[in-house]
């Protein structure tokens, strides 16, 4: 570290709202990875920060200092686009699994670096669990090799991977500082553009299942994302998406793999396989003529089998997930009214699922793979007293006693 940084100094400044310059920011990001920065004095600058904000070019240098924290994606040859795409989280958003096989098809590298489920939101990472075998502790060099033999890898942070980021977000957990826009910025730029990425686009969520609650939220995020991309020279897209009912018809980690191989084999639910293309379109620079195509043809479900494959997951049992992860109970749930469906709230939708046993409430737990809904109603549909609106997958009749009374809470009927 430079013999000029004190760190006290510089928490006081961001404090009374001053701006800090970018070898200060980096300075402290390295005493902190190092350990000469306490855990104390980083908690009292995140607090300064989510009082006193950051500017882009703050922003910017954060999320290059926690990017240069630790390893990085590098390739001897660049032979194709590098892409990616990130999401603030849903319930039910089983996009990524669709997304990155089908990119892969289009003469692109994805290089997808995926967290795990915290709360209400599911996480990449526990749906590929799903999927006997499935590794997804890949080392970097291992990374490496996959992308450049089948163009897609779909992998856990590694140790040595934006470590300051996930050490940072440890405290920024325990200290009320979360919510701040400029850390959630560097927080998701810095492992997405440790990536090494051409083109990335933006997912932001938006409503009673996503992080930002409202449109307003999700557009601050939004553009205090775009500007780091611009800042840092990657082309950076961005979608605003509600999530007030679930996407698609399944929530829970096998079932939604499930649910993206059904897309895959050219049916499924319209608003997910929409996302996939809309997303897919943005960072392949093809035509959903084009991208459809690649589904219609079997292409890309030959290329999620053969990521599959290398990542030590069992081809044989990948389309028998139903019955290898088969819950106790599956109880059906049917609508006791006639009427259309104005409302099911993805935010209700998404507390039964991690209460069922889905997700999970610490990062310290466990889910089970197993449980969760699958063939939901969606708002629009009509529907007569007796119809199916769900069924609920859980291990006891207890649980599934519990879940269909917040389901229909969490439904709306006219």
């Amino acid at each position: 570290m430079s013999w000029k940084f004190h760190a006290p100094s510089l928490i006081a400044r961001k404090r009374d709202g001053g701006i800090l310059e970018d070898g200060q920011i980096r300075d402290l990001i390295k005493g902190f990875t190092a350990g000469d920065v306490t855990d104390a004095q980083m908690s009292a600058f995140a607090m300064a920060v989510n009082f006193q904000g950051m500017n882009a070019t703050e922003t910017a240098s954060l999320t290059y200092a926690m990017l240069e924290s630790g390893e990085r994606f590098s390739f001897r040859e660049r032979l194709y686009p590098i892409v990616d795409k990130h999401s603030t989280g849903g319930i039910g958003d089983k996009v990524s699994l669709i997304l990155a096989p089908l990119v892969a098809c289009c003469d692109c590298w994805i290089p997808m670096v995926s967290g795990r489920g915290l709360g209400i939101t599911g996480g990449t990472l526990d749906k590929l669990e799903s999927i006997p075998g499935f590794r997804v502790g890949l080392s970097l060099d291992e990374a490496q090799r996959q992308l450049e033999k089948i163009g897609v890898v779909m992998m856990g942070q590694t140790e040595q991977f934006c470590p300051a980021d996930k050490k940072f977000y440890a405290l920024r957990d325990v200290t009320g500082t979360v919510p701040s826009i400029p850390l959630i910025t560097a927080s998701i730029m810095s492992k997405k553009l440790a990536e090494s990425l051409d083109r990335l686009v933006l997912d932001v969520k938006y409503g009673s299942g996503a992080f930002m609650k409202t449109r307003e939220q999700a557009l601050v995020l939004a553009d205090s994302m775009l500007a780091v991309g611009r800042e840092m020279g990657v082309a950076v897209s961005c979608e605003l998406n509600a999530m007030d009912e679930p996407l698609g018809h399944a929530v829970g980690n096998a079932l939604e793999v499930v649910e993206a191989l059904e897309i895959m084999q050219g049916r499924g639910a319209d608003d997910l396989l929409k996302l996939v293309l809309s997303q897919a379109e943005k960072i392949t620079l093809m035509t959903e003529g084009e991208l459809l195509k690649r589904i219609s043809s079997g292409q890309v479900l030959d290329k999620f089998a053969t990521l599959v494959s290398h990542q030590n997951g069992c081809i044989k049992q990948l389309f028998h997930l139903a019955e290898i992860h088969h819950a106790d109970v599956i109880r059906e749930v049917v609508s006791l009214e006639t009427g259309t469906v104005v409302a099911l709230d993805a935010g209700m939708v998404g507390q039964s699922a991690l209460e069922l046993g889905a997700g999970r409430a610490m990062a310290t737990d466990t889910v089970n793979h197993a449980v969760g809904f699958d063939r939901l109603i969606k708002t629009g549909d009509f529907i007569r007293r007796g119809d199916l609106l769900a069924r609920i997958h859980a291990s006891c009749e207890d649980e599934a006693r519990r879940a269909e009374e917040k389901l229909r809470e969490a439904l709306r009927i006219e």
